[in-house]
């Protein structure tokens, strides 16, 4: 069976939103990808990554025609969804905000936050791509103001940051702290000494929200589960690269407005 993590910040929202950050439970996928992987851009079989984001949009009532995720590259761009597109037109950008009922905004991650947004009174809801590079660049700025181009209000937002690498387990080195640090000295409360020298442990959902506050949103919460270490949950890059293995699954969150 599928299985969605929902959260009060979003489910509370008017009853106008469904949501879910999906685990890896629940697919047809096999070996690296067991078993919901639902990203295109992995080397699974098509059909299973099909059939996987099928069983996904059937959980938000919808179908796999609904669903739409873009082509990520860890950038700022925000797009616009009217409607879904097909897997080859997906247009490069690490945020989708949309007023349109009945489309699922798709966040592909496998150690990178994907965020879900809403405002349910205005009805607009949005989906962030947050790795460090997008945090720090600028694409939950990006997505809010996508949002709020659409009608939203920022004191209405509710924001959910789903499963990602934890703080106890992203290690950087020892470059890694300086551009954060010169964007914002408070950035230094998200970096801790690693066990290696030289080396620092990163919190990347704690940053995330970091950013997410100086945006006067009304709500932002954190389910808190980290994906490198819960591997019967959920997928992660890092775990994979570091096991000598050359892919991974990917995990799904995904945003709707009810009709």
């Amino acid at each position: 069976m599928v299985k969605a993590i929902e959260h009060d910040a979003l489910a509370a929202a008017s009853g106008a939103v469904r949501h879910g950050f999906f685990t890896r439970a629940g697919g047809v996928s096999g070996g690296l990808y067991a078993s919901l992987n639902c990203g295109y851009g992995s080397n699974d079989e098509y059909d299973a990554v099909r059939e996987n984001r099928s069983r996904a949009a059937a959980a938000l009532g919808l179908s796999a025609d609904d669903l739409c995720s873009a082509y990520q590259i860890h950038g700022t761009a925000h797009v616009v969804v009217e409607k879904a597109w097909r897997h080859a037109q997906a247009p490069r950008a690490d945020a989708l905000v949309s007023n349109t009922a009945g489309v699922a905004l798709g966040i592909l991650t496998a150690d990178c936050a994907p965020v879900l947004l809403a405002d349910g009174d205005n009805r607009v809801i949005g989906a962030v791509h947050a790795g460090w590079r997008g945090a720090l660049g600028g694409v939950l700025e990006a997505g809010v103001e996508g949002m709020r181009k659409l009608g939203a209000r920022a004191a209405n937002i509710g924001a959910v940051i789903g499963p990602t690498i934890g703080p106890d387990s992203y290690e950087v080195g020892a470059e890694f702290p300086a551009p954060f640090l010169a964007h914002d000295r408070a950035a230094e409360a998200f970096f801790r000494p690693a066990r290696r020298e030289a080396h620092y442990l990163f919190d990347l959902p704690g940053y995330v929200a970091h950013r997410l506050e100086a945006l006067g949103l009304a709500e932002i919460a954190r389910l808190g589960r980290d994906t490198y270490a819960e591997e019967e949950q959920f997928f992660s890059y890092r775990r994979n690269s570091l096991n000598g293995e050359r892919d991974y699954g990917r995990l799904l969150a995904a945003i709707a407005l009810a009709g």
